[in-house]
């Protein structure tokens, strides 16, 4: 019963704000700053002809379902919109192993905070070690809980190679030891205030990226697996300020500050690449 009782509640949670946030899409001008929002990032919905497919960048479109990954060959030209041809790959997300100039650059700029409050610049995370480096949508996030569970369920792998294992998310270091002291993860966990990272990456965000059906199925079943919402952390200024729309991701990096050999981006909510492909990455 207690369990029925919170799955109930989370549906209704749910249910409410999809319902909140598709009337204020409905009446949001196409001129608005809050339109703008839904759709300003590298991978978005085609505004103008037909919503089923998706464009990564000008010069690729992307159908549903489709799955890519850049072969360990892809070189990206100067122009950041050209990219060579991907070839096919298993996980869901789009994913690459390379990022260009700028984005290994703005990264240079990028502090984050560990739990005692040290500011730590993000690069140095791996720049004497390799890591495997975890993107939370926010630290209330029942999706980035499981997604937590899934990389730590590895962790002696990653050990054995002498991979570092860190977590990062967008709110404040209070947030960020409420999630430590939750999940009780054994890898490393920093606060990213000003979602610096984010923006760097170019991790999408939506409201179209958050609430998709793919993620409410993945959300029932982990309700059902024993996760919760923490309801308090979603609701606090860091994560409402941005609407919590901004998606996450997952990197390997390291050693060297400017090395990351493997980009996950997810494409929506609980959109978790294959294990497989990240310890190939991390550990092979």
């Amino acid at each position: 019963m207690p369990r029925l009782l919170d799955f109930l509640s989370f549906f209704l949670n749910y249910s409410t704000h999809l319902i909140y946030q598709s009337l204020c899409f409905c009446f949001l001008r196409p001129s608005s700053m809050a339109y703008t929002t839904l759709f300003s990032n590298p991978l978005h919905l085609n505004q103008t002809t037909n919503h089923s497919s998706i464009h990564f960048s000008p010069t690729l479109s992307v159908k549903p379902n489709q799955n890519l990954r850049y072969s360990k060959n892809l070189k990206l030209s100067s122009n950041r919109h050209h990219a060579t041809t991907p070839s096919a790959s298993s996980s869901s997300g789009v994913e690459s192993l390379v990022l260009d100039e700028d984005t290994t650059s703005s990264l240079d700029s990028v502090k984050v905070f560990d739990l005692n409050g040290k500011e730590v610049p993000i690069s140095d995370l791996w720049k004497d070690r390799k890591a495997v480096v975890a993107f939370a949508r926010h630290f209330g996030c029942v999706l980035c809980r499981k997604r937590a569970d899934y990389l730590a369920s590895k962790k002696d792998i990653m050990d054995a190679s002498g991979v570092a294992l860190v977590l990062i998310g967008p709110g404040n270091i209070e947030q960020a030891r409420t999630f430590a002291k939750q999940m009780k993860f054994e890898g490393e966990i920093y606060a990213d205030p000003n979602h610096s990272s984010y923006e760097a990456l170019k991790f999408v965000s939506g409201v179209l990226t958050t609430f998709t059906p793919k993620a409410g199925l993945k959300i029932i079943q982990l309700y059902m697996e024993g996760y919760r919402q923490d309801w308090k952390l979603s609701f606090e200024k860091d994560t409402v300020t941005r609407g919590g729309w901004k998606q996450g991701g997952i990197i390997v990096a390291g050693p060297g500050k400017n090395n990351i050999s493997y980009v996950h981006k997810d494409r929506e909510a609980g959109d978790d690449p294959e294990i497989e492909d990240i310890l190939a990455a991390c550990c092979s």
